[in-house]
C-alpha cells in the first residue's frame, strides 16, 4: 500500500475534515477500495501505530515486550541447556562412543520406533514448516537482498505470500491428520480418551518429565546418573508442545491477518496490529528454535552426529534403544512386547534417501538462520 491509496492525491485533507478520504464518513469506503467487505471496526486498524508508545498504544507495547521476553527467555534457557549438555557429552565421550557404533544396522535386531503414518505426517510438517519459514522470514526481512531473491524465486512478493498460505494450509491439514490418528488409536485399541491422550506412551508432559529435567541437569554437572528416559524425553515433548502452541498462536494470528475483514467483525481493529506483532515474533522464535536447538537435540549432539535418521525411516537398532531410551526398552521387555516392534533393517537405498533429505533440510535451515542473524545485525529499515 502507498500513501495515496488511503490519503488520496491532490485533495489530501486532515482526517478530521468531513471531506477527507479518511474522515469518519468516508474511511470505510476508502478501505473498501482494496479490502472488499470493509466495515467500521476493520477501519479501526491503527495504520501508523508503533509499539514503542506505551501510553498511546498500550496493547501493542505490551504485546511486543511480552513476545520479546518470551523469545529471549526461551532461547536463552535452551542455549544454556544445550551448552551444559554438550560439555557433559564431551566429558562422557568414552561411554557413548561405543553405543554410537551400535547404532549402525549391520544386520542387528532392529526396533520400529515410528510408524509409516507418523513419518508421513512428519514429512508434510517439514514441507510446511520450511515453506512457512522461508517465505515468512523473507517477508519479515523484505528489505534484505536475500529476501528479495527468495521473492523472485517465488514469483514476486505476491507469489511468496500465496506460498505462505499454502504452507499454512498444509500445516492445518497435518494437525487434523494427527487428531484423526489419535482417534484411530482410541477406537482400534479400545482405549478411553484419557488412555488415548494421556496413557503410558503419551507425548504430553507428566510429572516424570519434571523429575527428568532435574535429573538431566544434575547429570550435566556430574552430580548424578543419566536418567532412564522413556519413549519420549522431555525435550521431545517440548518440541511437540511447541508445534501445538505454534499452530494455535501463529496459526490463529495468521488467520486474523489472512481474513482481517471477517475477524474484525467481532474483534477491534487494533487486534490486527497485535496479531502482526505476535505472528511475526512467535514465528521468529519457532524458526530460531527449530533450526538451532531442535537440530542440536536431534542431529548435532556428538552422540547422534551427523544425522539421526530415525524419523525418516522409522527404525533404530535394539542396542541403540537400550542406551537412548532405557526406560522404554525395560518397559517393553517387562511387558513382553518388544518382539512386536522388531522389523527388518531399512534398505540401503532408504538410508541414502534419508541422509540426503536430512542433510538438505539441515543446510537450508542453518543457511536461513545465518541470513536472519545477518539481517538483524547489519540490515536497515
Amino acid at each position: 500500500a502507498k500513501c495515496y491509496d488511503c490519503h488520496g492525491t491532490h485533495g489530501i485533507l486532515p482526517s478530521t475534515d468531513p471531506d477527507s478520504a479518511l474522515g469518519r464518513n468516508n474511511v470505510v469506503a476508502t478501505c473498501g477500495n482494496c479490502h472488499e467487505g470493509s466495515h467500521r471496526q476493520f477501519a479501526g486498524y491503527l495504520t501508523h501505530a508503533t509499539h514503542h508508545d506505551s501510553e498511546k498504544y498500550p496493547w501493542l507495547f505490551w504485546s511486543f515486550w511480552f513476545m520479546t521476553v518470551l523469545l529471549v527467555g526461551t532461547l536463552t534457557f535452551a542455549l544454556m541447556h544445550t551448552l551444559a549438555w554438550l560439555v557433559r557429552l564431551y566429558l562422557s565421550r568414552d561411554e557413548w562412543k561405543k553405543h554410537k557404533e551400535e547404532a549402525e544396522f549391520d544386520h542387528k535386531p532392529t526396533f520400529r520406533r515410528f510408524t509409516l503414518y507418523n513419518r508421513i505426517l512428519h514429512f508434510w510438517m517439514v514441507v510446511s514448516f520450511f515453506t512457512l519459514a522461508l517465505t515468512g522470514m523473507a517477508l519479515k526481512f523484505s528489505y534484505m537482498k536475500w529476501a528479495q531473491w527468495v521473492a523472485w524465486l517465488s514469483g514476486g512478493f505476491a507469489g511468496m505470500a500465496a506460498l505462505h498460505r499454502v504452507g499454512a494450509f498444509i500445516l492445518f491439514a497435518v494437525f487434523l491428520g494427527h487428531l484423526w490418528y489419535v482417534r484411530h488409536l482410541k477406537v482400534t485399541q479400545k482405549l478411553s480418551w484419557k488412555e488415548a491422550i494421556y496413557g503410558k506412551d503419551t507425548i504430553l508432559f507428566k510429572w516424570r518429565d519434571l523429575k527428568e529435567v532435574v535429573q538431566s541437569i544434575r547429570w550435566f554437572f556430574g552430580l548424578g546418573e543419566r536418567p532412564h528416559y522413556g519413549r519420549y524425553t522431555y525435550w521431545e515433548k517440548f518440541d511437540y508442545f511447541a508445534v501445538l502452541w505454534g499452530i494455535m498462536i501463529i496459526g490463529g494470528t495468521g488467520l486474523v491477518l489472512w481474513f482481517p475483514e471477517f475477524f474484525t467483525r467481532f474483534l477491534p481493529g487494533w487486534s490486527v496490529n497485535v496479531a502482526t506483532i505476535i505472528h511475526s515474533d512467535e514465528a521468529l522464535l519457532a524458526v530460531g528454535f527449530i533450526f538451532t536447538i531442535h537440530f542440536f537435540n536431534t542431529h548435532f549432539r556428538p552422540d547422534k552426529f551427523p544425522l539421526d535418521q530415525v524419523m525418516f525411516h522409522g527404525a533404530m537398532t535394539v542396542e541403540e534403544l537400550k542406551y537412548d531410551k532405557p526406560g522404554e526398552y525395560e518397559r517393553l521387555v517387562a511387558a513382553g512386547e518388544l518382539d512386536e516392534h522388531i522389523v527388518d533393517p531399512p534398505r540401503p537405498n532408504t538410508q541414502r534417501m534419508a541422509k540426503f533429505g536430512g542433510f538438505l533440510a539441515l543446510v537450508v535451515g542453518l543457511t536461513l538462520i545465518a541470513l536472519i542473524i545477518y539481517a538483524m545485525l547489519f540490515g536497515y529499515r
